[in-house]
């Protein structure tokens, strides 16, 4: 089933009012010409890492709401839902069950065992890619006292599944069916590049294996009716090697490039990745996670990239580090730069239209983080709270707080944006790189009789529209 080749809300199920009916109700009464589909973070119930340490995808976290909520979401819009394919809590039954009845548990395969995996040795663990400041490993003890290592990749609480193992593939298969039974129609893969372990390699998007991963899980999401989306911030190379597996890669290049873009009004970067980017993808400016780095590598020049850092990094907090023990393969060791995207163009209004007028000509189907959607700034006090450094960009809205950011002219200028680009015909057709001088970026849509343009000056920020009316085919021009 294909979805709707418009704008996406990215949210999480609380951060527009409390729960999901009160997201629903929000996009029903404002979004329903703006957006056309909604990437709900995870809604499950869950006990680390801000709903990514699922304990089941078959239950809604009753601090939410329930089914009955998601699938009233998906009774008008295409909704896209986190698969957590690398792992799962340590609160699930499967793996109370394995700590209970060790090898005689039913799930005793479905996790990575480490110490029946070989002697890993000093060498062996330096190439291993890492998330966190200790090698990747918990150990646990049994009902019966012994003890025994498995592999959490990202907190201790998260314990990743063994795809060397049926069970695994059959607890995919039972999560994605019943996922689409409930109207999901895109399957956000999170960190799959984790799910390949072998011994003397990164244990990070490993080649062949990886892939024979994807085009499973893929396999089992078309035969149910829906699409996949993998998620991997590396180089962008492994995004075209997606797209050529029939699946929708994500354009996370486009965020960086942007941002360079704008920041030194420079277009030729811009333009280079444009003309061969896949023309698939999903595209984003900001999400839950910061600003990567590693994306744009091979993209925009180390130079470059370091500049803009140093931009970032005075309105942003601290960076998010690179944790890989002997690969740290970018400019520096930083992973990502946490910041809303609003402030990390210095909360320039015309800059910010900018930014999404680029967005949303790029080939692909365009999603906007709901801080984004609301012109965000930086949330210093929840971070505080928190301690996590990300949820600088992570505001708790009241629906209050939402409706008021609505009159903003900023997120007025911003809406008519989307509902241009959610509905005008034109995008259903070919995209056109125009010539343009190299701090201007010109871009098009063309389908049979109806076009649409857009010329971004980087010097000033302006952006202006150009259509033919779908009616009279008048052209129609204005500046965004």
């Amino acid at each position: 089933m294909s979805l709707r080749n418009a704008v996406q809300l990215i949210a999480y199920p609380d951060r527009i009012g409390k729960d999901l009916k009160d997201l629903a109700g929000f996009m029903e009464q404002y979004l329903d010409t703006a957006v056309g589909g909604v990437h709900i973070l995870p809604f499950y119930p869950s006990n680390a890492d801000a709903g990514f340490s699922p304990l089941t995808h078959k239950e809604v976290d009753s601090a939410y709401g329930n089914w009955a909520d998601i699938e009233r979401i998906a009774a008008q819009f295409d909704v896209c839902a986190d698969l957590t394919v690398n792992h799962i809590s340590d609160e699930s039954e499967e793996f109370k069950d394995f700590l209970q009845h060790k090898d005689q548990s039913k799930y005793a395969d479905l996790f990575v065992r480490v110490d029946k995996m070989g002697e890993f040795t000093p060498d062996d663990m330096a190439k291993i890619h890492i998330r966190k400041e200790k090698e990747p490993f918990r150990e646990i003890t049994f009902a019966d006292g012994s003890k025994e290592r498995v592999w959490c990749t990202f907190t201790e609480q998260q314990i990743d599944l063994n795809y060397e193992s049926d069970a695994t593939y059959e607890l995919m298969e039972e999560y994605i069916a019943f996922l689409a039974s409930k109207g999901v129609k895109l399957f956000r893969l999170d960190a799959f590049g984790y799910t390949t372990k072998r011994v003397g390699s990164s244990c990070f998007l490993v080649e062949p294996d990886v892939y024979r991963n994807l085009d499973w899980v893929n396999s089992v999401a078309q035969k149910h009716g829906a699409r996949c989306l993998p998620e991997v911030h590396d180089h962008s190379s492994y995004q075209y090697a997606i797209s050529r597996r029939d699946m929708h890669p994500y354009g996370f290049a486009l965020p960086p490039l942007v941002l360079f873009s704008l920041l030194d009004a420079n277009s030729v970067y811009l333009k280079h990745w444009l003309r061969m980017c896949p023309r698939n993808m999903v595209t984003v400016l900001d999400t839950h996670d910061g600003i990567c780095i590693p994306d744009v590598e091979g993209v925009l020049p180390d130079e470059r990239i370091k500049a803009l850092i140093d931009n970032l990094q005075q309105r942003s907090a601290d960076p998010i580090m690179r944790k890989s023990a002997a690969n740290i393969h970018s400019v520096g060791a930083i992973y990502q730069i946490t910041c809303t995207f609003y402030d990390a163009l210095m909360q320039n209004d015309d800059a910010y239209i900018a930014a999404r007028a680029i967005q949303f000509f790029t080939p692909g189907i365009p999603q906007v983080y709901y801080v984004g959607l609301l012109a965000g700034v930086n949330d210093e006090d929840l971070m505080a709270e928190t301690g996590e450094l990300r949820d600088i960009n992570r505001h708790y809205y009241s629906l209050d707080e939402a409706k008021e950011s609505l009159s903003s002219p900023v997120v007025k200028r911003l809406f008519k944006l989307m509902e241009f680009r959610s509905n005008y015909p034109a995008f259903d057709g070919h995209f056109e790189l125009h010539s343009s001088n190299d701090s201007s970026v010109h871009m098009a849509w063309r389908h049979g009789e109806y076009y649409c343009e857009v010329f971004v000056d980087l010097n000033f920020n302006t952006s202006v529209l150009t259509y033919l009316d779908t009616e009279t085919l008048e052209e129609i021009s204005y500046t965004c």
